[in-house]
């Protein structure tokens, strides 16, 4: 039997990351965001403060099925790899980081397209975590101290730069129910809850 992945793409202020923690802590394996990124600067080479500058946010075109061509081989010393604009370079080792890590260890992935890097991996459980707006609404303004009004709009604006970033380079809908295996909404159950379903929803898995 392989390693135990789970994906988690989130709302922002649905309380996606909390539930991810809570998983990564029952299952006592390793949760992998940000963390993801200084990986993926060290394994690659390039400054980790480039990573940090380029964190889910999309450019104009990418011909997501061009890239891997190019990439098919797995090295980033090739001269194909080397012309590429450098947005390109970091999806790309971030994509390869991702794919080494799932095939290493279980572990709980959230964001950064995780769900389309292992694609073909059997043994991965993708999860997208959603609120009701006034759900969202609440949690942000009182974590980040803002009014009513701005917590809504910084929700409005980071979920456009997520679903701008994974639409981007993905070719799928962020946020669509069919690009996921299991969908749950945090107004509804909460964040331990949310952990129990997914480890069921696993134990059922054929």
């Amino acid at each position: 039997m392989g390693n135990h992945i789970y994906t988690i793409g989130r709302e922002f202020g649905s309380g996606g990351y909390d539930v991810g923690r809570l998983l990564a802590e029952r299952l006592n394996i390793k949760l992998y965001d940000k963390e993801l990124l200084a990986q993926a600067a060290k394994s690659s080479g390039f400054c980790e403060e480039i990573f940090e500058n380029h964190d889910e946010k999309p450019t104009s075109s990418f011909l997501y099925s061009l890239v891997m061509d190019t990439y098919s081989g797995g090295s980033y010393s090739s001269a194909p790899f080397l012309d590429m604009p450098l947005n390109h370079k970091v999806f790309l080792a971030q994509f390869d980081t991702i794919r080494k890590i799932a095939e290493q260890e279980s572990c709980v992935i959230v964001g950064r397209c995780a769900d389309y890097a292992l694609a073909s991996n059997p043994d991965c459980l993708n999860i997208f975590v959603r609120a009701d707006m006034e759900d969202r609404i609440h949690w942000v303004s009182k974590r980040n101290d803002l009014t009513e009004n701005k917590a809504r709009d910084l929700i409005q604006k980071t979920d456009k730069q997520r679903a701008s970033y994974y639409n981007y380079y993905t070719c799928k809908k962020w946020g669509d129910s069919r690009g996921y295996d299991l969908c749950l909404n945090t107004s509804k159950v909460s964040p331990e809850a949310c952990v129990d379903i997914i480890l069921e929803f696993r134990s059922r898995m054929k």
